[in-house]
């Protein structure tokens, strides 16, 4: 199992989020370097990004909401929120990417990061 994990939900059609790219980067001095790059499956989830053991540090995710969002729009499964409010069209969101950075304490742990988002917000937690 890798040590790092998330899962995405689209709260705003209420389900998880397939399909979704993410890098996992880790952020030194000399600037990022990938790590590992996934996509969610079914359920939203990516069980196993990067290696079993991770060296402590500061990382990112970097959640490509944006083309989640246009082949959501694309496939006609898009939320009735997200075209009536939208001030720019569905080919352009608002969101392009959500990256969260997080802290690596101990490389003997998991790191589970969930992202929940919609068009026009996100939050995300440590989870376990």
């Amino acid at each position: 199992m890798s040590a790092i994990s998330t899962h995405v939900l689209d709260i705003a059609a209420g389900c998880p989020a397939e399909g979704m790219g993410v890098r996992l980067e880790h952020v030194a001095p000399a600037g990022a370097e990938e790590v590992a790059r996934a996509t969610t499956d079914s359920a939203g989830r990516i069980t196993s990004l990067g290696p079993e053991r991770i060296r402590p540090g500061t990382y990112r995710l970097v959640f490509d909401t944006g083309g989640y969002q246009v082949r959501q729009y694309q496939q006609g499964t898009d939320d009735a929120a997200f075209a009536r409010e939208a001030p720019l069209s569905p080919e352009i969101p608002f969101f392009p990417e959500v990256t969260v950075t997080f802290t690596v304490a101990d490389d003997r742990e998991h790191y589970h990061v969930p992202l929940l988002m919609s068009p026009f917000g996100y939050s995300t937690y440590r989870g376990s």
